[in-house]
């Protein structure tokens, strides 16, 4: 089965065999990073925290007991939002960010999602450091929480990056497990590169991947396939259960959701 912890460990290790060194977005944009010519590639492991946060911590501890980091991206409501959780990610030497959605919570007024953002920023540097951020997408908000940003910049606040923004997706390739699956563009609403700066490389274009094995047997060579030397990888943990009932419901649930984002998709397409 996919989507297992199982299976997200199995990933994790074959990426390590084939020497793939992991970061932090911080490190990638400061420019921390161990050169590649020390190692196959390299991955900016990223987790965009949506809800069940406990889920999040599960991977936080499984990637310290291997030796690795990642960033995990928060957003400050209910189902997300855990203070002892968000602290004991980053004891584990986590990047903890702001998963930032307040043009959908303002109802679409810059000044209010800016000075929401700024209040909910200073909560957050409360309890942990915060470099980075990325946007929620919501596929069924009519509102675009990156627009906050025509107006006002994040930078004036001590922030250094936004993937959206800051990282060249066609120099570095972007997948996500959007959809619970990794090849969910068909359904994937915002969390993509942007129209104004699309991905025009054709090699990344061309490549796909449906699950985890997929990735698996390409760094394996069981797939001729050739992997990327540069990987943002992207996991939502509350997609990720051992525990059947838990991994049914997350199926079934984001199978109907896929439906809907791709007539969502095709009518953004029309217009």
């Amino acid at each position: 089965m996919d989507f297992t912890i199982k299976q997200y460990k199995a990933l994790l290790q074959a990426l390590q065999e084939q020497g793939f060194l992991f970061q932090t977005f911080s490190e990638f944009i400061e420019n921390k990073q161990l050169t590649l010519r020390s190692a196959f590639g390299l991955i900016i492991l990223r987790h965009d925290v949506d809800k069940l946060p406990k889920n999040s911590l599960r991977f936080a501890k499984i990637q310290a007991d291997l030796g690795i980091k990642g960033t995990y991206y928060f957003r400050v409501v209910p189902q997300s939002w855990d203070e002892d959780i968000i602290k004991e990610i980053a004891a584990l030497g986590h990047e903890v960010g702001y998963h930032y959605e307040t043009m959908d919570t303002c109802r679409g007024d810059i000044d209010k999602a800016y000075e929401e953002f700024c209040r909910n920023l200073e909560k957050f540097r409360k309890i942990a450091e915060i470099k980075t951020i990325s946007m929620h997408g919501s596929p069924l908000s009519s509102f675009d929480n990156r627009a906050i940003w025509e107006k006002y910049s994040y930078k004036e606040l001590g922030i250094i990056a936004e993937p959206y923004f800051d990282l060249n997706f066609n120099k570095t390739y972007y997948i996500t497990d959007t959809g619970r699956r990794w090849d969910g563009h068909l359904f994937n609403v915002r969390d993509k590169a942007t129209k104004e700066k699309p991905v025009t490389n054709e090699a990344f274009i061309k490549l796909r991947f449906h699950s985890t094995q997929d990735i698996i047997d390409a760094l394996t060579g069981t797939e001729l396939v050739e992997v990327p030397n540069q990987i943002m990888l992207n996991f939502h943990p509350q997609r990720w259960n051992d525990a059947f009932l838990p991994w049914l419901k997350e199926l079934l649930w984001q199978n109907v959701k896929n439906q809907v984002k791709r007539i969502l998709v095709i009518k953004s397409n029309l217009t």
